[in-house]
């Protein structure tokens, strides 16, 4: 029977009533990806992340959507995903965009860069600024489709084994600081090492770096890095607001059907804000137990900042000289910046100063 006959035949109202919109995503075919993450298992929040977003993607699919999440390692190096879902070895990642800065600087732009966008501000940007679609038009060439996959807010600057007074203190300090930091740390002394989160307390305990920093209070705790390194430094001003992104195989992406790319995009942003949610809950808690052991905090000198900012502003600006990719990017990373910071300043940093000196 041709369609228009049956439409006829049983009319509008019957097939209302018939359930024909909610039939729209029964009727779409079983699907099974694989997720490779970069984070072990171990770390349940920014590892969770991606267990949330493939949870809600098979609840929204009443189960025929089906994500498996695996983690570092599992099925590919921490550090192999963008390879992976560029040759199509796994439908998808989740990972820090900044791991990859070795294939571009450009990378880091999408997850965080030294003296950068904080949480909310990275959030802004990508949603209601360019920055889904600039680095949307960036991961083309790697056959990657990214999506926002959750934040940490701003990080801990790490666990030292002594603490730094001055910048004369950062000269050879083998420090382990994931992405694009490394090379700020570098042009202030320090030496960076890039090793992924599972393999950082052995080295540490081992002395084969001298410090090393991952996040913050939860999962640092997890990791027991106080234990071999008990100075423990902040802020981390490389990592202000670090995204994390999916990043989907392109032709995985378009094989979906427009619902099941809605629901994707729908999951996805339920993952990203609900890591930020339990970074925030989790963090106080954590910090008194660390300081409550015997970790000792620290403030980052003005001189090793000052340093740090000019550092970062010089790379910057000679990245803008040396790649056209970054420079298209950064350059409305950079306009953004400057309109968020005068903003926050008169209304998020003066109300945070305030309530931070009461006695709560």
């Amino acid at each position: 029977m041709e369609r228009r006959s049956f439409v006829r035949s049983a009319g509008l109202a019957g097939v209302l009533a018939a359930g024909a919109a909610p039939a729209i995503v029964h009727a779409q075919a079983n699907i099974r990806w694989r997720l490779a993450s970069s984070f072990p298992r171990s770390l349940d929040t920014i590892f969770g992340a991606s267990e949330v977003f493939a949870k809600k993607v098979g609840d929204m699919t009443g189960g025929k959507f089906q994500i498996s999440t695996h983690a570092g390692g599992e099925l590919m190096p921490p550090f192999g995903v963008v390879d992976g879902v560029q040759g199509g070895t796994v439908e998808m990642a989740h990972t820090a965009p900044y791991y990859f800065f070795g294939k571009d600087p450009t990378f880091a732009i999408g997850c965080a860069i030294p003296f950068g966008l904080n949480s909310r501000q990275m959030t802004a940007w990508m949603y209601e600024g360019n920055g889904l679609k600039l680095m949307r038009e960036f991961y083309a060439k790697y056959n990657i489709v990214n999506f926002p996959g959750g934040n940490t807010g701003a990080q801990m600057g790490g666990f030292f084994r002594k603490p730094i007074l001055s910048l004369a203190d950062m000269k050879g300090l083998k420090f382990r600081i994931g992405g694009f930091g490394g090379k700020v740390i570098e042009r202030i002394g320090g030496v960076p090492q890039n090793i992924p989160g599972g393999e950082i307390y052995q080295a540490l305990e081992k002395g084969t770096i001298d410090a090393a920093e991952w996040v913050g209070p939860y999962d640092d705790e997890k990791l027991g890095l106080n234990k071999v390194a008990p100075n423990y430094a902040y802020p981390g001003w490389w990592e202000g607001g670090p995204q994390l992104d999916f990043y989907i195989n392109n032709k995985a992406w378009d094989a979906l059907t427009p619902e099941y790319k809605a629901i994707v995009e729908a999951a996805a942003s339920h993952a990203h804000v609900d890591m930020q949610a339990k970074y925030d809950a989790r963090n106080p808690a954590a910090l008194k137990r660390l300081v409550g052991t015997g970790t000792k905090l620290f403030r980052f000198p003005k001189d090793m900042m000052d340093a740090a900012f000019k550092a970062s502003m010089d790379l910057y600006s000679e990245l803008n000289a040396s790649n056209p990719s970054w420079k298209k990017v950064y350059e409305d990373y950079a306009t953004f910046r400057r309109d968020e910071n005068l903003w926050f300043r008169f209304t998020e940093a003066t109300f945070d100063d305030f309530m931070q000196q009461q006695r709560l």
